[in-house]
């Protein structure tokens, strides 16, 4: 079962202009989801906990390239 895309329908930046405030992603994975390989969609889904806590893990949003 592919991972499952994280969007709930609250589509806008937080005040810094990094992550989406509905699902924590940057608009370069937003953009990029639908090509990225499952491997790089489970990567970013596994670090959403810690972007809303504020300690997001990856400091460069992920390119979509391996």
């Amino acid at each position: 079962m592919p991972a499952a895309n994280p969007c709930i329908n609250i589509c806008r930046m937080d005040l810094a202009g990094k992550y989406c405030q509905g699902c924590r992603r940057t608009t370069v994975e937003i953009g990029l989801w639908e090509s990225m390989t499952e491997v790089q969609r489970i990567e970013v889904l596994a670090d959403l906990p810690l972007r809303a806590l504020g300690r997001g893990a990856s400091q460069q949003p992920t390119s979509g390239r391996s």
